[in-house]
């Protein structure tokens, strides 16, 4: 049976590992660069973890986590979308490869955007891979006119 987990500060590793799997599997960036990322996100994590900014959410089956995900409790001024301050978004979702197919991408969603209900989350925001996109959009979240420039 399948359950959703909270994270702690033992996860560190895993979360990064899972981040690290996310990104190379997009094709995203090297190995290389990853590892480099590895080395600026564990402590970046360490410390969110410990204030609660961050909260990380596994799905796990005797004891093994199949599955992770997190929500990033973000600073942002109230909007005429939610005039709270703070806008939750959900990152690091990653399934290993042999529990693919099983709705744990799903189940984790579920539970991430019921979280941020039950802390009064009126908007919240993600980036979708091609992977995910599907899973995403028939939960109900849409495109929006978000745009970056790499400096």
């Amino acid at each position: 049976m399948v359950i959703i987990r909270r994270s702690t500060m033992d996860d560190v590793a895993l979360i990064a590992a899972q981040r690290h799997s996310m990104f190379l599997d997009n094709e995203f960036a090297t190995a290389d660069e990853l590892d480099t990322m590895n080395v600026a996100f564990e402590p970046w994590l360490r410390e969110r973890l410990a204030d609660g900014r961050y909260l990380g959410l596994f799905a796990e089956e005797d004891g093994v986590v199949l599955a992770g995900a997190g929500i990033l409790f973000n600073d942002f001024p109230p909007h005429y979308l939610h005039v709270e301050a703070g806008r939750p978004y959900l990152l690091n979702f990653y399934t290993e490869p042999v529990a693919r197919g099983r709705g744990l991408a799903k189940e984790l969603l579920k539970a991430c955007v019921e979280e941020c209900r039950v802390r009064g989350c009126k908007v919240v925001t993600l980036h979708a891979s091609k992977f995910g996109r599907p899973i995403y959009e028939k939960f109900g979240f849409e495109q929006t006119n978000e745009m970056m420039i790499k400096l």
